[in-house]
């Protein structure tokens, strides 16, 4: 028998999540087994929020990073500098639709 490596999510892995996530991912965010995922959410001692959607369990991904003691997403300067070229192209383009061409 070949032992089991657990793949943990990184922090980029961990920002990078959607919105909400299945239960197998909350789990290898948690470090723990899926089974014993299932395990706390029956006996209500899963450590975050979650919804359960006909058969499946969803974790919002905000709760689930709350539980990991991660409060807040990095921001990084190419992040602004994106932002800000978004901006000016935006800006751009209204001033683009609005000049009066009469």
């Amino acid at each position: 028998m070949t032992p089991r490596s657990r793949t943990w999510l990184s922090f980029a892995e961990a920002f990078d999540l959607p919105l909400v996530v299945d239960l197998r991912t909350a789990a290898q965010a948690l470090g723990i087994c899926p089974a014993t995922a299932y395990k706390l959410i029956h006996q209500g001692g899963f450590p975050c929020r979650f919804l359960r959607i006909g058969w499946q369990y969803r974790i919002p991904t905000a709760d689930l990073l709350r539980a990991l003691g991660i409060e807040e997403r990095p921001v990084y300067p190419v992040d602004l500098r994106a932002g800000a070229d978004f901006q000016d192209q935006r800006d751009f383009a209204t001033e683009f639709e609005t000049e009066d061409y009469a």
